[in-house]
């Protein structure tokens, strides 16, 4: 006889709350960035919940699929029947900000889930992410997947291929971790099973010199534990992210108006045109390879 079992997956999503002179800083006039603290908040603010509606079209896809048949349904050895339930979680910092994150999101409207809001603690990033992972299995993760909040061309693709990901780990004997790159040697997305014997200590800031995403991928090798690697998806830290990000969040928008089956980021969209930046151009070089022998 068959007996259903619910597999939870938390969609887990590292954010602040946006403060001028707190968020994206690099993007301000503190730092080296071109705009005021209080623009680069803003912007902050609407890549996040860009990302936010992105994880929550995300999800909807996900459950529909076992609702519409039993594709997102897996009969395991055992014949169980395995039932993949999904859960959003925002964890910011510090505690104290909790009240004014859950305000946030209760003053922008309904949004089509729940979120669920925590908050993460620690001396260092390794111990903040750390914590926000054990608070997740403590409350019943099987799987945790993790993202920053400041990705504009997050797709749903790249969270439902991340989770797909993750369950084709499940069987794995040291269960198994998932990861994105971002475009400087770090990442935007990674996760594992609750049978991974891993968490984020040595990873930031590594005290070797590694980058962080060397630092996981030397660390899953030294344990024995497989690992999916995802495609990359581009944060935004510096001006020069920023830059790139404006293309990106053009093709997406316009891909979406012509059918494409994406959340696009319109936040970040209006944002860049208030600030009338959406329109990014580079000089002419001559730095390729020689030409003369092929243009006539």
């Amino acid at each position: 006889m068959e007996c259903t079992v619910q597999r939870k997956n938390v969609l887990l999503v590292f954010s602040k709350v946006p403060e001028p002179g707190m968020v994206k800083t690099r993007l301000s006039i503190l730092k080296d960035g071109w705009f005021k603290p209080e623009v680069a908040s803003y912007l902050y603010h609407c890549m996040f919940f860009d990302a936010m509606e992105t994880c929550c079209a995300a999800l909807v896809d996900l459950e529909a699929r076992h609702s519409s048949c039993t594709s997102d349904s897996r009969v395991g050895d055992d014949g169980q029947v395995i039932e993949d339930v999904y859960e959003l979680v925002v964890s910011t910092t510090p505690k104290e900000k909790m009240p004014k994150m859950r305000q946030l999101f209760e003053s922008s409207g309904e949004w089509p889930r729940e979120i669920k809001f925590d908050f993460d603690e620690g001396a260092s990033f390794d111990e903040h992410y750390n914590d926000a992972f054990e608070k997740a299995w403590e409350s019943g993760a099987d799987t945790i997947l993790s993202i920053g909040a400041d990705m504009p061309a997050l797709t749903k693709a790249d969270i439902i291929g991340g989770f797909d990901a993750l369950h084709s780990l499940a069987d794995s004997p040291n269960g198994g971790i998932v990861l994105s790159p971002d475009q400087e040697m770090g990442v935007s997305m990674v996760g594992w099973t609750k049978d991974a014997n891993f968490d984020h200590t040595g990873v930031f800031y590594n005290q070797s010199g590694l980058t962080v995403l060397p630092a996981y991928i030397h660390k899953a090798r030294d344990l024995g534990i497989p690992a999916r690697y995802l495609p990359a998806i581009p944060d935004v830290d510096t001006m020069q992210d920023l830059m790139h990000n404006v293309t990106l969040v053009e093709a997406l928008c316009y891909c979406a108006e012509s059918g494409d089956d994406v959340a696009p980021p319109w936040r970040t969209e209006q944002a860049l045109e208030e600030l009338r930046l959406t329109d990014v151009r580079v000089r002419p070089n001559d730095l390729h390879d020689p030409r003369e022998s092929i243009d006539k």
